[in-house]
């Protein structure tokens, strides 16, 4: 498939889901949830003011956030409309949800001090395009927080090459691509960036973080 193909079945996928996307039904999507602690454990690391959650679905990621560090400048963005939807109706104080493309952020140069990214990376064609994206909008040492999906390289190589082909043209879903550490040191590197932290935690959960150069 081309980008277009997978940007769209992406779309249709979370346009269909995105009413639901907040329920307690055991699913894949809950792990964007089940994230949560690692990704704010991380950002407590370091101070920061001004995040914006890539690929943020109806919000549920900073709506947690929010109620913790209310007194932060939060950005949300996503390529489905209909989650944009659902997360503005959340009415979340001085929260901008934006429908866009991770893979051309819609925003300013050194706009943010930190980024996330929790279970969306797998759906982008073009992720050197989303990396030199996030180092044009981050400010000077700034992070990109990243949660995924990895494993061991011969289950990452059966996943990419078998599975995701398989679930992709049986239930019309858009998801490109699992990441290695090699893969994310290149693209890092081709991004001015520099690959910080690579862990593979309990459940196969990917843990990086990414730091403007």
């Amino acid at each position: 498939m081309n980008e277009i193909q997978y940007k769209k079945l992406s779309v249709k996928e979370f346009d269909e889901v995105a009413e639901k996307f907040d329920g307690d039904d055991p699913s894949i999507y809950n792990l964007c949830r089940k994230d949560y602690p690692d990704i704010l454990a991380e950002l407590e690391k370091e101070h920061f003011q001004d995040m914006l959650d890539a690929g943020c679905g109806t919000g549920a990621v900073i709506a947690l956030l929010k109620k913790k560090y209310p007194e932060k400048n939060y950005t949300g963005i996503d390529l489905s409309g209909k989650m944009i939807e659902v997360a503005k109706k959340k009415k979340l104080d001085k929260v901008i949800f934006v429908q866009g493309d991770c893979e051309n952020l819609p925003f300013a140069k050194d706009t943010f001090d930190v980024i996330t990214c929790s279970m969306s990376f797998h759906h982008y064609p073009n992720p050197d395009r989303f990396f030199q994206s996030c180092n044009r909008i981050l400010k000077s040492e700034g992070r990109l927080i990243l949660r995924d999906m990895t494993s061991s390289e011969m289950l990452l190589w059966f996943m990419n090459h078998i599975e995701i082909p398989c679930v992709n043209k049986l239930f019309h879903k858009g998801d490109v691509h699992l990441y290695n550490k090699k893969e994310l040191m290149l693209l890092c590197k081709n991004a001015n960036m520099k690959l910080e932290l690579f862990e593979q935690r309990p459940g196969m959960r990917l843990h990086a973080v990414c730091r403007k150069s």
